[in-house]
């Protein structure tokens, strides 16, 4: 996301995209192992305490997306049915998460402050 200088950000309370951030996550969760598609969305939605999770109309394309750039690999567990389809991610993949990681950590620290201080100046909750 590119910034100018007195441009105004529309993303609130978030600054990072729904879809940026679901992408940060499929490739943090397959850094450390091979997932399917719904143990993604089960993952996401158990590491976020039941509170919110991504559709699989946004999980699956971004799967196939990043298939295709070569960031991940997937197989099929059942080549002849195609029932579940696993996926790891590639060094190119790690390479690249290793770059959004870095430039959405920013934006990350934007909008816990505007939320923070959301709490602070409406609700009285200091931290």
């Amino acid at each position: 996301m590119t910034n100018y200088q007195g441009a105004r950000s529309r993303q609130f309370p978030s600054k990072i995209s729904t879809t940026s951030f679901v992408k940060l996550y499929i490739l943090h969760l397959l850094k450390d192992r091979t997932f399917y598609g719904n143990e993604i969305i089960e993952e996401i939605k158990n590491r976020l305490d039941g509170k919110w999770e991504p559709s699989p109309g946004m999980v699956y394309p971004l799967l196939r997306n990043l298939e295709t750039e070569g960031y991940i690999a997937g197989w099929w567990d059942e080549p002849d049915k195609r029932s579940i389809r696993r996926y790891r991610l590639t060094d190119d993949g790690y390479k690249h998460y290793q770059t959004i990681l870095l430039q959405n950590k920013s934006l990350f620290q934007d909008s816990l402050s505007i939320i923070q201080n959301v709490l602070k100046d409406i609700y009285k909750i200091n931290f």
